[in-house]
């Protein structure tokens, strides 16, 4: 399965489960966008892509070595949702960056 990739929107919060279920049949590709941007233009009210921190926190925990650094991540998802003048859609962003 190297050759495939999934992509995923989180609109129903399912994305990462989602996610597990391709990686359980060998998917090792997974599209992801920081602070889960994104959207689209096609489906009104559509969320943006599965947020990388969540993908990459929930790899992490299932002792998956990804090369990305998590806290990194976490604060460039911040930074971005802050430029944007939006929430960030990460939940392990939201969770980090709670005061």
């Amino acid at each position: 399965m190297s050759a495939l990739a999934v992509h995923f929107h989180d609109a129903y919060g399912q994305a990462l489960a989602s996610i597990l279920s391709c990686l359980e049949e060998g998917v090792r590709v997974v599209d992801s966008a920081v602070s889960g941007t994104g959207g689209c233009p096609y489906a009104k009210g559509a969320t943006g892509n599965v947020a990388s921190a969540d993908v990459v926190y929930m790899l992490h925990r299932m002792g998956m070595t990804t090369g990305v650094d998590l806290d990194g991540l976490v604060e460039t998802g911040a930074w971005l949702a802050a430029q944007l003048g939006k929430d960030t859609a990460s939940r392990v962003t939201r969770t980090r960056t709670a005061v």
